[in-house]
């Protein structure tokens, strides 16, 4: 797989098959992610992968606990309907492919607590780094994590990044043993082999027109 096979196939997967993820093709692809760029080499980004009897234990306490108000905003953008309108297409999309209908309260919720146990995938992600971190180096740690992404999809695996598991920093620190102090929680990242049949991983997605992100000046 080239760099853009892995870029265009790579999608986040919300179904997952009941397939371990083998312990030296994880080991590879984190060794490998080490290389990402790096502002003044600070390497910000530290992470925990989590599998078997200790993820079913973690996704106990999670789903157990009540969300807290998360340390940093994702929904800034939604002041603006540009954006509004990228996030009720994406929607419509998934929920569609699900079968949910719009008025369905009542089942969009369901579908949006799978996020809790990772869609089930058989390991997961939890990334934090140092509280000192600005937003540089959370753009470092960002495209880190793109890296370990298309990483991934070289191996045939798939992923999902997840904010929704800032709702539970203080769990997840916890269970990781992190001063909270010292830790800031950034997001989970569900990874394992996607299921190919569900209807979830196969919407339509739309992406913004080249011309209206880019200009090229000069050339």
């Amino acid at each position: 797989m080239n760099v853009t096979e892995a870029v265009t196939t790579r999608r986040s997967i919300r179904a997952f098959l009941d397939k371990p993820v083998p312990l030296d093709v994880i080991t590879r692809v984190m060794d490998t992610a080490r290389w990402a760029a790096s502002g003044c080499n600070y390497q910000p980004w530290e992470a925990s992968i989590v599998t078997g009897q200790p993820l079913k234990d973690l996704q106990g306490k999670i789903t157990t606990t009540p969300p807290q108000q998360a340390e940093y905003d994702w929904t800034a953008p939604g002041q603006e309907p540009a954006y509004t309108a990228r996030l009720h297409g994406v929607s419509a999309g998934m929920f569609g492919a699900m079968g949910i209908a719009r008025d369905d309260g009542a089942g969009r919720m369901a579908a949006m607590m799978k996020n809790a146990t990772s869609f089930d995938a058989p390991a997961v992600m939890f990334v934090y780094f140092p509280r000192l971190m600005k937003e540089p180096q959370w753009s470092d740690t960002g495209m880190w994590l793109q890296t370990v992404a298309l990483l991934l999809r070289e191996e045939g695996l798939d992923s999902c990044f997840q904010e929704y598991m800032a709702l539970y920093a203080n769990v997840i620190r916890d269970f990781l043993g992190l001063d909270h102090e010292r830790y800031m929680f950034f997001c989970g990242m569900a990874i394992g082999y996607r299921d190919p049949e569900a209807p979830v991983n196969n919407f339509t997605r739309e992406r913004v027109p080249l011309e209206n992100q880019v200009k090229f000046i000069g050339f």
